[in-house]
């Protein structure tokens, strides 16, 4: 004790061993939080990275499927114009001129 006061030396000595072990934990709760709030932050970066790489997937398989949709019926079409001009009849014969 620096000088003496009206209160007892015990309780001042136990508010000053408080404050003394709130000034101590500090440092140790600010990296905790510091912790906390990186591990958060890489924990949401992930979920993005995880998230946009089954976006692009779904998207290219969207345009496979479309790009193999679109082969198949440029082959039905061309086999469809291909059998209408066998089976239209008409006044020419093939292979004999005009």
């Amino acid at each position: 004790m620096a000088f003496p006061t009206a209160v007892n030396d015990q309780i001042t000595d136990s508010v000053t061993q408080a404050n003394v072990k709130v000034l101590g934990d500090a440092p140790a709760m600010s990296m905790g939080n510091l912790f906390q709030a990186t591990s958060q932050a890489l924990g949401n970066a992930a979920h993005n990275a995880t998230s946009a790489q089954q976006q692009t997937a779904i998207t290219a398989q969207a345009a496979t499927t479309m790009g193999v949709t679109t082969l198949y019926s440029i082959d039905t079409a061309s086999t469809g114009v291909a059998t209408k001009d066998i089976l239209t009849p008409s006044s020419k014969v093939a292979g004999l001129g005009s």
